[in-house]
């Protein structure tokens, strides 16, 4: 789909945000966008209350600084909630500069919107800053986990950029919603169920029917499969969780705000189309070598695809294979 098309799908509160923004540049081959800043991209206005700095379409690099996912952040009477710790002490002080260039209002409030390391490793930062940051209990575990792994690859690609980057886990975790609320307005921090990885947290602003979906919602760049997705899951929790919500305007984990038709052909729609090919293949007694090749042509234009979409596919493969 042309970025042309993408822009004319945006909520008419926010197309012409979301169309400054550049959709057309989301390639993966371009160069930083803000040069002066490790922020990939300076934070673009979404809506009244709501700003968000797009990272890069592309894996983690020295030129982007592992600025690859949104750091969004909620402006409000009594404070700011910030949406992602970022991906290193680099990026949060970065963003925190964005930040009071907007507004006097303290940030009061860190969310995770997973346990990956672009969500977490800039935590040490936001505790120096005495916020609290808090995190699903399933995210809070897999960073647990993976976080000193995650920290070696931000001082492999990242280089200076990860100076002064330690390992620090949220202060608070919750197991379904969190109220996160705080100067009139209402912020919901919700677990709608699996998807994309452990603990993938949603932020709802439903007074303002906008969306911080987090990595649940992908349609700039393709969407990664990890070895315990579960795609059956994935689609349930869309159906019967996210779609009920009504959002109208929706800040994916990656990529430009856009609304809930073109995440769900890019996210839903795309997990649907991969598994009746991988469940066809099965049922023509198909193997996992013959498993990435089944045909995905449909979804070539997405950034990542030539990374993501075999390894997308035998994934569902060893999913599906005893379903």
């Amino acid at each position: 789909m042309s970025s042309s098309v993408r822009c004319s799908l945006a909520p008419l509160a926010a197309a012409a945000v979301i169309c400054a923004a550049g959709i057309a540049a989301a390639s993966e081959d371009i160069p930083d966008k803000y040069p002066e800043s490790p922020l990939y991209d300076k934070p673009v206005q979404v809506t009244d209350r709501v700003w968000s700095a797009i990272g890069a379409t592309a894996p983690p690099t020295y030129e982007n600084q592992g600025h690859n996912n949104n750091l969004s952040f909620i402006v409000t009477d009594d404070g700011v909630v910030v949406i992602n710790g970022g991906a290193s002490t680099v990026l949060a002080q970065a963003l925190h500069d964005e930040i009071r260039a907007v507004t006097d209002q303290p940030v009061r409030l860190v969310i995770n919107e997973n346990g990956q390391g672009h969500s977490m490793l800039g935590n040490g930062y936001w505790r120096e800053q005495g916020v609290r940051i808090v995190a699903h209990e399933d995210a809070a575990a897999e960073f647990a986990d993976s976080a000193p792994q995650a920290l070696e690859s931000l001082k492999t690609y990242a280089r200076e950029g990860a100076e002064g980057t330690s390992i620090v886990a949220p202060d608070e975790t919750f197991t379904d919603r969190y109220d996160a609320s705080m100067g009139g307005v209402t912020i919901e921090v919700l677990y709608l169920g699996p998807a994309h990885s452990p603990g993938d947290t949603q932020v709802w602003l439903p007074d303002d029917k906008t969306l911080i979906a987090g990595d649940i919602a992908f349609h700039e760049r393709m969407l990664p499969l990890f070895n315990d997705t579960c795609t059956s899951c994935w689609i349930e929790t869309w159906d019967n969780a996210l779609v009920p919500l009504g959002a109208e305007v929706v800040i994916p984990g990656h990529g430009h705000p856009t609304d809930m038709d073109t995440v769900q052909l890019y996210t839903r729609d795309y997990l649907l189309d991969l598994r009746e090919k991988i469940g066809a293949h099965i049922e023509d007694g198909g193997d996992l070598a013959g498993a990435y090749y089944v045909d995905q042509s449909r979804w070539q234009e997405l950034d990542t695809f030539d990374e993501l979409a075999t390894k997308n596919a035998g994934l569902v493969f060893a999913e599906m294979e005893f379903e």
